[in-house]
């Protein structure tokens, strides 16, 4: 009999990839299902990008990269980071990467281990913890509560470190709340890191260019004090409707980028040649796709909340930043799993239960409105006559 380290038995998962293949399962069956659970785009990939791809496979771009990415790529993030936030980076401490996740799995892996202490927000991005459970370290949660518009609390945050303490993960703007941490509360925690050198600061900007009604995204690359400890995870995903492209990019401190090289050399040598093209065309190409997805996602946001705050026994905060709204729904008399788990079963939309994300999502649920107007409009619809009659003729609408 085959027996793996212990680890692996620790692992976890994204169950957001879990509900998509349950929806599609019931796609194929026949049923109408809307997927308000994945956080993906619903939009193409601009054709400009595209057609970069395309051309670089036509000009002969088939072999291997460098291990941290082609450099024009690399030129142009560093680029883009100093447009965005005035913040200088060095191209040699850009690392291309095959997505996000990758950035999460080297920093915690470089400081996970028995006897170290992880922060990460809860709730939060599920891999946070999978990964910190993997290494063996204690994952500590840092609250992100409803109360505080689903931002993180610098004291909070800061009363939580010990002396085991190696790495803090933060994400503003967040999934699934949609929160987006203030300028003030930031720079509170940057102050109140400053006597701790020791911790590594892993900060998820994915979303930091998807923000609403004025709200500032503040990156963590503008504060000099943290650069020597700075991990900052980014990418074309979401902002470029590009997640199966797999791209992302991380920028690394001095001291870690060549240990981050030696992980990509070890486990995937190089991003594709062609996708890296698409990248660089994305970063120095027209932006007006960018700002006209930004425009739809913003109507979307507004009707989804006021669908929300309609339903009985559901209230809904407005979300400042992604794309997901994350609503309460305790006084439904509903758990959160099994609500999501009876919507997308019996009124045929999928929507993620809020423990997924952590033990303080429960009592919500995640939904995305990474779909169209009129998908997320039945889909509040079949929900509201779920919710009204759980037991009753709800449950053929998604037949």
């Amino acid at each position: 009999m085959l027996t793996t380290i212990e680890g692996f038995d620790r692992i976890g998962e994204e169950n957001a990839f879990a509900v998509l293949a349950r929806a599609t399962r019931l796609a194929d069956e026949g049923r109408d299902i809307i997927n308000l659970g994945i956080g993906q785009p619903d939009f193409r990939t601009p054709e400009h990008i595209v057609e970069a791809a395309i051309k670089a496979l036509r000009d002969g771009h088939h072999g291997y990269t460098p291990a941290t990415g082609i450099l024009p790529l690399r030129e142009a993030v560093a680029a883009d980071i100093a447009r965005r936030t005035g913040a200088e980076a060095s191209p040699e401490n850009v690392m291309i990467v095959p997505g996000g996740k990758v950035t999460m799995f080297m920093a915690i892996l470089m400081f996970g281990a028995p006897g170290v202490d992880i922060l990460y927000p809860d709730p939060g991005f599920p891999i946070y913890r999978s990964m910190i459970e993997f290494t063996g370290a204690r994952p500590v949660p840092v609250p992100i509560r409803e109360s505080n518009d689903f931002t993180f609390s610098a004291e909070e945050t800061l009363e939580l470190l010990t002396p085991q303490t190696r790495l803090l993960i933060l994400n503003s703007p967040a999934n699934p709340t949609g929160g987006v941490t203030p300028r003030a509360e930031i720079e509170k925690l940057v102050a109140g890191l400053a006597d701790r050198p020791d911790i590594a600061i892993l900060s998820d900007e994915i979303y930091g260019q998807m923000t609403y009604d004025g709200a500032e995204h503040c990156s963590l690359m503008g504060f000099e004090a943290l650069r020597d400890r700075l991990i900052l995870l980014d990418g074309w995903s979401k902002t470029y409707a590009m997640t199966g492209w797999r791209l992302g990019y991380a920028v690394w401190p001095e001291q870690l980028i060549d240990k981050a090289r030696k992980l990509a050399v070890n486990a995937w040598s190089c991003v594709n040649a062609p996708a890296q093209f698409a990248g660089l065309a994305a970063l120095t190409g027209p932006q007006d796709a960018v700002r006209d997805m930004m425009r739809e996602f913003d109507m979307r946001r507004k009707l989804v909340v006021e669908g929300l705050n309609a339903l009985p026994g559901v209230s809904a905060r407005t979300p400042m930043g992604a794309f997901y709204a994350f609503p309460n729904i305790s006084a439904t008399g509903w758990q959160a799993k099994p609500l999501a788990s009876a919507l997308l079963e019996e009124a045929g939309v999928a929507v993620i239960g809020g423990p997924d994300f952590g033990t303080l999502g429960e009592g919500y649920i995640r939904l995305s409105y990474a779909n169209s107007a009129e998908n997320i409009a039945r889909a509040l619809t079949r929900m509201k006559l779920f919710l009204e009659e759980p037991q009753g003729t709800a449950a053929a609408t998604g037949r």
